[in-house]
């Protein structure tokens, strides 16, 4: 089966009536994603197929992002782990693997099934729409705290907060504070993802 390249929202079966098409897309389940060689993604049981491997600019804003998280986390002294690459299982027929999330508690023994405190994206341009529309909905729906879009081309970030009612845009501010788990907060400066 040939995945969608930058799927759509894909409404929940009891959201719709099934068109004849619709009736004949295979459905997928968490069990069916562990057994899948390459990297994927699951969208309410559609196979997506991710991205060849980022290059060295994308990587090195990774690797900013995830230090200056887990320094931030340690000054605070919060209960929280700053993960990247790893696959959040958000339903038994949704998986993704954001680039970083920060999860209250110590890292899981396996698959992240707890929402993040904290979701980050790096976009690139095959990635682009899906991070900032489809993606932004998805965790939205999933109760992030936190969602940050970082576009290392543009030396850029897009940062929301969580409400009822959709992500609300952060300021442009020299520094950020992002509530966490429980009472604890960090510090971010937005910035220091971009240092050479």
């Amino acid at each position: 089966m040939e995945p969608l390249p930058n799927p759509p929202r894909i409404p929940r079966t009891q959201d719709f009536e099934m068109s004849a098409a619709a009736k004949y897309l295979p459905h997928y389940t968490v069990e069916d994603y562990q057994h899948w060689e390459g990297d994927w993604e699951l969208w309410n049981g559609i196979p997506i197929s991710m991205s060849p491997s980022p290059f060295g600019k994308h990587q090195m804003v990774l690797v900013n992002l995830v230090s200056e998280l887990r320094l931030a986390l340690r000054s605070v002294n919060c209960d929280a782990t700053a993960l990247c690459e790893i696959d959040w299982v958000i339903a038994e027929d949704t998986v993704v693997r954001p680039d970083a999330v920060v999860v209250c508690g110590p890292p899981p023994s396996g698959h992240v099934k707890t929402k993040p405190a904290i979701v980050a994206e790096i976009v690139s341009p095959s990635t682009a729409d899906r991070d900032r529309i489809h993606k932004k909905t998805l965790y939205h729906e999933s109760g992030v705290g936190v969602y940050l879009i970082l576009d290392p081309e543009t030396e850029s970030v897009d940062a929301y907060r969580y409400a009822a009612t959709g992500f609300q845009t952060l300021n442009a501010s020299p520094e950020w504070t992002l509530p966490l788990c429980d009472d604890c907060e960090i510090q971010l400066d937005p910035t220091s993802f971009f240092k050479r």
